[in-house]
Formats: C-alpha cells, sequence, structure tokens
C-alpha cells in the first residue's frame, strides 16, 4: 500500500465490534480508526511499562 499501512484480517465477535463501534462513534473515528488507535496506545504503554 501506497502509505505503508497492512492489511489484516480481523475476526470480532459480534457484542466486541459493537462496543468498539459505539466507542468509536462517541470518539469520532472509524471503527477502523478506533482499533487502530487502541493498539497503538496499548503498544505506546508496553514500552513505557518495561523502561
Amino acid at each position: 500500500m501506497a502509505d505503508g499501512k497492512k492489511q489484516v484480517p480481523l475476526r470480532l465477535s459480534a457484542k466486541l465490534y459493537d462496543e468498539i463501534a459505539a466507542w468509536a462513534e462517541d470518539d469520532f473515528r472509524s471503527v477502523n480508526g478506533q482499533i487502530e488507535y487502541l493498539l497503538t496506545q496499548c503498544v505506546k504503554k508496553r514500552k513505557k511499562d518495561k523502561e
């Protein structure tokens, strides 16, 4: 892809998807954008916790 992003197939339960979709709407993001944001925050926290 031109912007360097990878496509990853992801399976979620309907309940989890609905929760993420509602959260994304609250934060004015797409579901994909919300998942990417959450994963980025988790990776940052993990790196910080290792220091």
